[in-house]
């Protein structure tokens, strides 16, 4: 990559992550209300896209083998107990994900 494609490049990526902040800004001023619409999407999409990462984290795990998935079911054991104790997003995936790493790293 030559000098001149190296600035270019960060210049697109800059103003692509510029561009991609202040839209929402543009797009939906304070000063007006926010349509329905997009107030659905706001409560309906963040379940929905744990829902997916749930399955997709689970969509290779194979009963008939050894282990029977049991790491990944104490670990979701795991980020439910951690989430309902502290309601912590955070540290429920983090502590799911560390257990569920020391399972499969130390003992399955």
């Amino acid at each position: 990559m030559t000098v001149a494609q190296q600035f270019i490049l960060i210049g697109t990526v800059a103003l692509s992550t510029m561009l991609t902040r202040f839209l929402s800004f543009w797009v939906f001023p304070a000063n007006k209300p926010t349509p329905k619409y997009i107030s659905y999407l706001g409560k309906a999409l963040p379940p929905a896209v744990f829902g997916l990462l749930v399955v997709y984290c689970l969509k290779n795990v194979s009963l008939v083998t050894w282990s029977h998935g049991i790491p990944e079911l104490i670990a979701i054991a795991a980020v439910v107990i951690l989430h309902l104790s502290f309601k912590k997003m955070l540290l429920s995936i983090a502590g799911g994900t560390l257990l569920y790493m020391l399972l499969v790293q130390l003992v399955f």
